[in-house]
């Protein structure tokens, strides 16, 4: 993919470095880490630059060595801003998980399909807008939003695989091996979802939609980013995807009504429609397979397998909070409104 547009002074330093691994950009990239401040869930600027440093490890960038993946420079800023992520989003999750942690001792299986009505209740359904309200252009500005993680489906979750033990690994390859299509590239479920943009119109190419991508998008991306580079965090992993597959079936079947109600044609739903049964039966998987096998072996993984859990489900509130204030207004949910687009 082409790199986007930075945003600010490091996302700038880290595209010149991507663009010139010379002593100048090494120079400049260091004096950007060394004057960032600890923030960064709010900050754009920042949480661009990790993005395009984590895509290193994904997707790479046309024109870019790819063994910049290792570059000293580069791997600071990530620790650096890594570091900063980490203390932005635990000081949110640390008391919900302590707060979690008796009750999901004694029974984590009904702690973890209790967590999204408890962490995230009050968040706006961006499914149910969708089933009832959205328009055409607001189906469009959500696929975009949901490119960002959608075209790289199971691949962040994947980095957990050789991370876990045992009975754990085995229930979690049974999640991602239908989430890579069942042995049928044509039904990966990324593919799908490419699919879905380009019956509306949209470029399904990964990070064709970079530029537009809100803040809080960005935070959702680098959060699991985060998690999954780190062998530590391997449980957080296993505890985001979790709450991905409890949080998907019903919104996936009122994607699938509100795609029938604007009169979309099979593509543009067929990817949620997978998710309306495959979703249900992966939440059974890794809530008592993935997650309870990782605790019986491991109970210290509780702690990080919650705090993954908690963050996943804290940040893609904010992105449907920040979708819907915009929808609610008549504006655009994108940083730049898309093309219109009218269907042939």
């Amino acid at each position: 993919m082409h790199l986007p547009q930075p945003r600010g002074p490091f996302s700038t330093a880290v595209v010149d470095r991507l663009i010139d691994p010379s002593p100048t950009t090494e120079g400049g990239l260091r004096t950007a880490v060394r004057e960032s401040a600890t923030g960064i869930a709010d900050d754009e600027d920042r949480l661009l630059a990790l993005w395009l440093v984590h895509g290193l490890s994904y997707h790479g960038y046309t024109g870019v060595d790819p063994d910049l993946e290792w570059d000293l420079p580069l791997l600071q800023a990530r620790v650096r801003l890594e570091a900063a992520l980490e203390q932005d989003l635990l000081a949110a999750a640390r008391p919900v998980v302590e707060e979690l942690l008796p009750e999901a001792a004694s029974d984590l299986t009904a702690t973890l399909f209790s967590l999204p009505d408890r962490v995230a209740a009050d968040a706006p359904s961006i499914s149910a807008w969708a089933r009832s309200t959205m328009t055409l252009e607001q189906w469009r500005e959500m696929l975009v939003l949901r490119s960002a993680s959608q075209l790289k489906e199971a691949d962040p979750h994947s980095f957990a695989i050789p991370r876990i033990p045992g009975a754990a690994k085995v229930a979690l390859m049974e999640i991602q091996f239908d989430e890579y299509g069942a042995g049928n590239p044509a039904a990966l479920h990324s593919a799908l979802f490419g699919k879905a943009m380009s019956a509306v119109g949209l470029d399904a190419s990964y990070g064709g939609y970079a530029e537009s991508w809100p803040g809080e998008v960005l935070l959702a991306n680098v959060a699991l980013g985060w998690f999954a580079g780190r062998r530590r965090w391997a449980p957080a992993v296993v505890g985001h995807l979790t709450m991905v597959e409890t949080t998907s079936s019903l919104p996936s079947k009122f994607y699938v009504a509100g795609a029938r109600r604007l009169g979309l044609p099979e593509p543009a739903w067929r990817y949620f429609d997978e998710h309306v049964e495959a979703d249900a039966a992966h939440e059974q998987v890794a809530v008592r397979d993935v997650c309870g096998a990782l605790v019986a072996q491991s109970p210290e993984a509780l702690t990080t397998l919650l705090t993954g859990a908690v963050v996943g489900l804290t940040v893609e509130a904010a992105v449907a909070e920040q979708a819907m204030g915009a929808w609610r207004q008549g504006g655009s949910c994108l940083r730049s409104p898309l093309r219109p687009w009218v269907a042939a």
